[in-house]
């Protein structure tokens, strides 16, 4: 570890870690600061002799793109050491507007940016050369949209005239004009947001009539969200019925498919009903007492003879006598019958 530090041709420091806000250059070159060509800055320097590169603005809403134009500054040459100029609340509002972000916010937010080594905070409004001397400034990275500003068509025209001007590029669609236009034109949308969350309408500059019409707004809102969230529910629910209802029909008709099957392997046109009509036919006759040959005399019945079964068989179909006398008329009865027979 220690080998790969004493090979790192400049000194390094974490990405967590803030940039160092001083007002002064905390830079001491050991070598003589000599004036620098782009050639040459861009061929390399000594480790203690790193290109010092100026960028400066108001940085007000910091976004992405002031990052990339950080960044395009910070490898400009091999070896940088990016100062980074941010203009006091004073300068601002008096020669641009009025920001939305307090100087000390404004400079605290360059502080955690990762390409920037120095914030110079009150940095002057045009650049001069005691100040380009005083801080050891080699160049200057900016845009090169002439800026025209306190009287003057371009406040960067002497710089680039002296060689001490390197360009970046603005990155198309974001600006802090563009985050400001946004918020105007979506004011209500903000200011009712605000009111949701707490605030009060003395702090958003919001009238009397405009706030009861805010929360008005916002109860508005909530009916539609709840609306929207059952019929979601609803829908979903419906959904859910749908595939529950396809996935019985689908089991219903494999079941009925099954059935047929079934049915036709079992009652089909091979002949397996009709066999099962003789097996059954078979079984019946096995079972039913045999009929009398149709050639057979009939049976002749004589006058004299009874028609009533035998005294044996009427004798056991009787009932029993309830009494005595009963009893023997029975008997005598059968006497009679059998004398009869005789």
């Amino acid at each position: 570890m220690e080998e790969l530090e004493h090979t790192c041709p400049f000194p390094r420091t974490p990405l967590t870690e803030p940039a160092i806000f001083t007002t002064e250059t905390s830079c001491e070159c050991q070598a003589p600061h000599e004036k620098l060509t782009v050639d040459q800055a861009r061929l390399g320097t000594p480790v203690d002799r790193p290109v010092r590169v100026y960028a400066d603005g108001i940085f007000d809403l910091f976004h992405s793109g002031h990052a990339r134009a950080l960044m395009q500054a910070k490898n400009l040459f091999p070896n940088t050491y990016l100062i980074v100029g941010v203009c006091s609340d004073e300068l601002t509002h008096k020669y641009k507007g009025f920001t939305v972000m307090t100087e000390e916010e404004r400079y605290e937010a360059l502080r955690h940016c990762r390409y920037v080594d120095e914030v110079l905070p009150d940095a002057p409004w045009t650049l001069t050369q005691e100040f380009l001397e005083k801080h050891k400034i080699d160049f200057v990275a900016h845009d090169d949209i002439p800026y025209s500003s306190a009287g003057s068509e371009d406040v960067y025209k002497h710089i680039k005239q002296a060689g001490m001007f390197v360009p970046t590029k603005r990155t198309e669609g974001i600006s802090t004009s563009d985050l400001i236009t946004r918020i105007v034109r979506d004011y209500d949308v903000y200011a009712r947001r605000n009111l949701q969350r707490g605030y009060t309408a003395k702090e958003l500059n919001v009238s009397y009539i405009n706030e009861k019409k805010y929360r008005l707004q916002n109860q508005v809102d909530k009916m539609k969200e709840k609306v929207r969230t059952v019929e979601e529910k609803s829908k979903h629910f419906v959904y859910r019925v749908e595939e529950k209802s396809h996935d019985l029909i689908q089991k219903w008709e494999e079941k009925s498919r099954e059935f047929i099957g079934n049915f036709l392997e079992l009652f089909g046109p091979d002949g397996t009903w009709q066999m099962f009509q003789e097996r059954s036919g078979r079984m019946i006759q096995a079972f039913s007492p045999h009929c009398s040959p149709s050639s057979s005399p009939p049976r002749e019945y004589s006058p004299s003879r009874s028609p009533s079964p035998p005294a044996r068989w009427a004798m056991t179909r009787t009932s029993p006598p309830s009494s005595p006398k009963g009893a023997s008329a029975s008997i005598s009865s059968m006497s009679e019958g059998d004398e009869d027979e005789k």
